[in-house]
């Protein structure tokens, strides 16, 4: 079996092919769980994309349609460079910058979402923040001596698109204050 992979514009006649890229499979999966990419250079903003992708196989083929415009399916990488760090009066300073793959940041801004979670009593306790646009925020009322997880994640401002996969942890116990 093989795949063919086409892409055009919405109701244009230039049918362009795909370049598809085989990363390897997974450890598990058979040959027919096999992992493909497809790259499609030159796409362009508010434009309808239809991508036909054919299995080709020995006595027959089959085909998908599909319809999608790039803000649609666009997700950020996670943001970089977490850190937390105590502030006045026992509060805590979490910064992060955004993902280098993401350019332009003066014309495609991002928003961000923050999670930070905590085990209390043997279940995990957790607070949603966000969306900001800031590349950092300063958490008050944090229980001293308590860890603290913290993680970034990042999402077109607009909203357009997927949220980013969430960064990776930083963990900092609060430290707590001397009498």
């Amino acid at each position: 079996m093989h795949y063919i992979a086409t892409y055009s514009e919405k109701n244009r006649q230039i049918t362009n092919q795909c370049h598809l890229i085989r990363p390897g499979s997974l450890s598990s999966a058979s040959s027919s769980e096999q992992l493909w990419h497809c790259y499609l250079p030159n796409l362009k903003l508010l434009t309808d994309y239809i991508i036909n992708v054919t299995a080709v196989y020995p006595s027959a083929s089959s085909s998908q349609l599909t319809s999608f415009m790039l803000e649609d399916i666009v997700k950020p990488d996670p943001p970089v460079d977490i850190r937390v760090s105590p502030h006045d009066n026992g509060n805590l300073l979490v910064k992060w910058s955004p993902p280098s793959s993401w350019a332009n940041l003066d014309i495609f801004p991002l928003k961000y979402q923050i999670v930070y979670q905590w085990d209390y009593r043997g279940s995990p306790k957790s607070v949603n923040l966000g969306p900001t646009e800031s590349t950092k925020i300063e958490l008050k009322g944090l229980t001293p001596g308590r860890q603290y997880l913290f993680q970034v994640c990042a999402k077109d401002l607009l909203g357009l698109g997927k949220f980013s996969d969430w960064s990776s942890p930083v963990n900092i116990t609060i430290p707590r204050t001397k009498l």
